[in-house]
């Protein structure tokens, strides 16, 4: 249960209280604002190796490699009147990579000489208005193909290259640039590189492997955060195509504006080819050593060289040679609650919806406003006015699927329409297999990947040890929902999931839980429903590899003779865990198992899963122990004003 300050716990106990229910709608989706770019630029230069910083004056700084000559150009004060054509002829330029980063004032541009080995830099100290002259800083073995850099306060840098199939790196410390050292992973080809710096040096790395299977990678050159000084993470997979699909990876480019965001190019040569960037983010609180990401989404736009990332106090920009684009990272919102007739929640497992009706009788939505559009976030926080003001519990969040602007008799009336985090979980279906061997990824690891795929964020609380210990062999097969997939790995753990917001977390439902609140003394109840009836089934086996396991629900049995339910797992491989999932499997038939529900006014800290007890005299009901399985909430105004809670029972 959320928790409530005591004005509001007390408002909403009493017998007077004034409904309060708070509706912000904004641009967000999962939690992380939805880049809405501009295209402030179309030019005739050609595709090639380019980069894009953004220093601390604001100024937008690109660099390209066209024609075997390096070009440079500062664009201060950049937005839609910026003359973005007007280039500088440097010097003269392998066509190969090219690399820009910035750290306050500090700018460094990287390029590769006109030989293809020699690695030099130009230095900036004011915001890229003068560029130093071209320094050496190391001399490759073979010809130098991808550049990535970046730069960190105190102007400690690294500069990553490829040269064959090798990953090299050179990192300057207090001034001196070492000798390049190779990393320690190994690839087949190398299509692209990326570098930002957070506490390490993250690197994105696209190429495909010895089977010819194209990937792009996430790795780690170690500062110290989540990896040993001067040493390489392993090569981790944000996506990948077969070596027979004719899809390869190229070009990813890496910054953090809010969260981690990366693009990169997706080219595929068969019959209609194409060359299209596409962009990824992780969820707002996930290191980068995490490797989780958001599916990549396409972008409109043929590239083969990719959209250079980076961003500004208040903006996201995106370049390539001939283009240039922007995005606020204000987050647009806009309170609604003022406005809001009625509303309908309902919360259940796997599945919940929001009906929000707002007055439009003056005509204030017969053009949307921003950002009410499709898949808002529809923020509904239920309260009462207190004694310190109106107050409110952070409630659920919902997605916008449809919008319906309504017109008669009754009045105008603009209908929103959502669901919450597990719509959005319904909406992502897998675009290959993914496969975890047995003893790879544990259950909350596969889940996690699952949400953030979809966006989302996912941790635990009070979860259950099976969770952890569980290594399964686990497929998610093409086509198939991230709802359907987590909902086949909770079927092998006893913990349930349960949201707040953009946050799903997991937690094992036990008997002898505290009681979270209590309905029917102070807080009061409208209506009871109590039903006695039986789970689903009430016996169990489980037959895991070479071992069996069996599990009773012994009352049951007595009253109906039994209900047998059977599991067939390989994964497991021991009698204490195929004992385990058969108390699982009883458990879950025991705590789906309906026993009810009560109406209530609004508590508004009540969540899934909670422990309640209920004293309902006329039902012979004293403190009797239930278990949160679903929530409707009823707000209306007008002649029939409501402000109520319905809660569906089950067992503790």
């Amino acid at each position: 249960m959320r928790t409530l300050s005591p004005t509001l716990l007390a408002a909403q106990k009493g017998a007077s209280a004034v409904p309060y229910l708070k509706v912000v709608v904004s641009d967000r989706i999962g939690g992380i604002r939805r880049l809405a770019f501009a295209r402030l630029y179309t030019g005739s230069e050609p595709d090639g190796y380019h980069a894009a910083a953004v220093p601390g004056d604001g100024s937008l700084l690109r660099s390209r490699v066209s024609g075997g000559r390096l070009y440079y150009q500062r664009v201060v004060n950049p937005g839609a009147g910026s003359n973005f054509s007007a280039w500088t002829d440097l010097d003269a330029a392998a066509n190969a990579g090219v690399a820009l980063c910035a750290d306050g004032a500090r700018v460094l541009l990287f390029n590769v000489d006109a030989g293809g080995t020699v690695l030099k830099v130009r230095e900036s100290t004011d915001n890229g208005a003068t560029l130093g002259a071209a320094a050496a800083v190391a001399t490759a073995s073979g010809a130098v193909t991808w550049l990535a850099a970046d730069v960190k306060a105190g102007g400690d840098a690294v500069l990553v290259y490829s040269a064959g199939t090798g990953v090299f790196s050179v990192k300057r410390t207090s001034g001196v640039w070492s000798a390049p050292g190779g990393w320690t992973n190994s690839v087949a080809s190398v299509a692209g590189l990326a570098c930002y710096y957070q506490g390490d040096w993250n690197v994105v790395v696209a190429g495909t492997d010895s089977a010819g299977i194209a990937y792009v990678w996430t790795c780690v050159f170690g500062d110290g955060f989540s990896q040993a000084v001067g040493t390489w993470s392993a090569l981790r997979e944000v996506t990948r195509a077969s070596s027979a699909s004719s899809v390869s990876f190229r070009a990813p480019f890496l910054s953090q504006p809010d969260t981690y965001r990366l693009t990169f190019v997706e080219k595929y040569t068969g019959t209609v080819a194409y060359a299209r960037p596409h962009h990824a983010y992780s969820p707002a609180t996930a290191d980068f050593a995490f490797n989780l990401w958001r599916e990549p989404v396409p972008f409109d736009l043929g590239s083969d060289y990719g959209q250079a990332i980076a961003f500004s106090a208040g903006a996201v920009w995106l370049s390539t040679p001939a283009g240039v684009w922007s995005a606020g990272l204000s987050i647009a919102t806009l309170d609604v609650t003022a406005d809001v007739l009625e509303a309908s929640l309902s919360d259940v497992p796997f599945g919940g919806r929001a009906r929000i009706v707002l007055r439009n009788d003056d005509g204030r939505y017969s053009q949307l406003p921003s950002p009410i559009k499709a898949g808002a976030e529809v923020r509904v926080s239920p309260g009462y006015r207190t004694a310190a003001g109106a107050e409110t519990s952070a409630g659920p969040s919902y997605w916008t699927e449809r919008i319906e602007r309504r017109t008669g008799a009754g009045g105008a009336t603009l209908v929103l329409e959502a669901r919450d985090a597990w719509g959005l979980m319904s909406g992502w279906r897998a675009r290959r297999q993914y496969a975890w061997a047995a003893a790879e990824k544990n259950v909350f690891g596969i889940l996690q990947f699952l949400f953030a795929r979809a966006g989302l964020e996912f941790s635990a609380t009070g979860a259950g040890s099976a969770a952890t210990s569980l290594t399964p062999a686990f497929t998610v097969h093409p086509g198939e929902t991230a709802l359907a997939a987590v909902r086949r790995l909770l079927a092998m753990i006893p913990d349930v999931i349960f949201l707040r917001g953009e946050f799903a977390y997991l937690t094992e439902p036990l008997t002898a839980e505290a009681t979270d609140y209590a309905y029917g003394t102070d807080h009061r109840l409208l209506a009871g429903r109590y039903e006695d009836g039986l789970p689903g089934a009430n016996r169990a086996q489980v037959f895991g590899r070479g071992v069996f396991g069996e599990r009773f629900d012994w009352p049951g049995v007595q009253s109906v003779y039994d209900r047998l339910q059977q599991v067939h797992d390989a994964n497991l491989t021991a009698q204490s865990q195929v004992e385990a999932r058969g108390d699982a499997v009883l458990r879950g038939e025991a705590l789906a198992a309906t026993d009810g529900e009560i109406t209530a006014p609004v508590n508004c800290g009540q969540e899934l899963y909670d422990v309640i007890e209920v004293t309902d005299a006329g039902a012979g009901l004293a403190a009797a122990r239930r278990r949160v399985l679903g929530l409707e909430l009823r707000y209306a105004t007008g002649e029939s004003p409501s402000y109520e809670q319905r809660i569906a029972l089950g067992g503790v």
